[in-house]
């Protein structure tokens, strides 16, 4: 198998060119963190993500950082496939579902219906839920600058 070549990315980092504006996500992502989620789920959500919007960046990152809050190689090779690995608690389970049906907006006409909400609902309180939307929103951001202006895997700002 060869490798391929990666385009350059178009331009730097959005968050380098206006740091005030890296500044201004950074707070929130802090925000995000201190509503009782434990790390390692908003690793997951995060990742989860970043894999549906195809954001080489953001999953390269992610895992790593996913590593550091203490995930195992299995639990983040099943990631994709959360839904037939017995791997996740039921609490994770209701995280990656709010994650995927929050990224795809557009996939069907209730994109967050009652009953994923519901099961997110089951497992965590209100400062959690807001967290875990926050995350999962957050994620959605970075992988849209990232995607758009290329930034590759590896990159450091």
């Amino acid at each position: 198998m060869t490798a391929t070549t990666v385009p350059p990315a178009r331009m730097r980092n959005p968050g380098v060119v206006l740091p005030g504006a890296m500044r201004a996500l950074l707070g929130v992502l802090e925000a995000a963190r201190s509503g009782g989620v434990p790390q390692s789920t908003l690793e997951l959500v995060h990742l989860r993500a970043s894999q549906i919007n195809g954001c080489a960046y953001c999953l390269h990152g992610g895992v790593i950082s996913a590593r550091k809050a203490g995930e195992s190689p299995e639990r983040l090779d099943a990631v994709a496939a959360w839904r037939g690995a017995g791997c996740f608690t039921d609490a994770e389970r209701a995280a990656l579902a709010l994650a995927e049906a929050a990224t795809r907006l557009d996939d069907r006409p209730d994109p967050v219906p009652d009953a994923v909400w519901d099961e997110g609902a089951r497992h965590f309180d209100e400062p959690q839920l807001a967290s875990l939307t926050l995350w999962i929103a957050l994620t959605n951001l970075f992988n849209r600058l990232n995607v758009t202006t290329r930034q590759p895997a590896g990159a450091t700002w």
